[in-house]
């Protein structure tokens, strides 16, 4: 059984965003319960997401349909909380299915110590992000937040993720600073024995590369972004691969 892994969906609610969000549910429509058993997101599958108690946007409604018929066919399903969506819980959780993790986690996949992390708040001279992180992830920042009628928060929220979406600081993103910060970090961490693989976004680049392990070697994963380059990582029989569905990109 194959277990499917991707990241930086960032799924918009506005009409700018309606090719995405239908290219990503023919992407879970067309994931097969009787070959995948596990679908693993590596955070910012949203934009934007906050979980009111008695509110959903709407406009996510089609793919958290699609999501909800994949955990009724048996798949089970991961979240790792990114920078854009760190506030998921519990409506996820119950109606969903999905277990969250609002760091990293670690895992077993055919015998390998695995890592999922999203992958934000490792490049350390990004400091304005990590103070960021520290305060919108405070209890009375998320009470106060609430507050805030539904329109107005996911309206305050798009104005936002204009500018925190743009994470690297060239058109390449294999050059951007978060890929270089997130490389170093894992090759770190292997070296250190911290796991045999580190999987991870953030950066929207995606690669698969081995480093140095106590024990061997091990690898460095990233899922790339999949709102720009419909890329996953497939695991099955021990073996991870880089795929992508579609070859079309998203409208500018």
């Amino acid at each position: 059984m194959k277990t499917l892994v991707f990241s930086d969906v960032h799924l918009d609610v506005a009409d700018a965003g309606r090719d995405a969000r239908d290219a990503f549910v023919r992407f879970l429509r067309q994931i097969d319960p009787g070959e995948v058993c596990r679908v693993i997101v590596l955070g910012d599958l949203f934009d934007f997401w906050f979980e009111y108690r008695h509110v959903v946007f709407s406009g996510y409604f089609d793919v958290l349909r699609a999501f909800a018929d994949l955990h009724d066919g048996g798949v089970e399903l991961v979240f790792v909380c990114g920078n854009h969506d760190f506030w998921a819980g519990r409506f996820l959780e119950r109606h969903l299915g999905f277990t969250i993790h609002d760091d990293s986690c670690l895992i077993d996949l055919g015998g390998k110590r695995t890592l999922l992390m999203h992958g934000d708040g490792l490049n350390k001279k990004d400091i304005g992000y990590r103070i960021y992180k520290r305060i919108a992830r405070a209890r009375p920042v998320v009470w106060l937040f609430g507050l805030l009628h539904p329109d107005w928060a996911m309206g305050l929220a798009q104005c936002v993720s204009r500018t925190s979406t743009r994470v690297a600081d060239t058109p390449d993103f294999s050059k951007g600073s978060e890929a270089a910060a997130l490389r170093a970090h894992a090759e770190r961490a292997l070296a250190a024995g911290e796991a045999d693989v580190i999987m991870c976004g953030h950066s929207h680049h995606a690669v698969i590369e081995e480093y140095p392990t106590p024990d061997g070697a091990g690898l460095y994963i990233n899922a790339g972004g999949w709102l720009w380059s419909r890329t996953y990582v497939e695991w099955e029989a021990g073996e991870f691969r880089l795929r992508s569905f579609e070859a079309e990109q998203p409208p500018a």
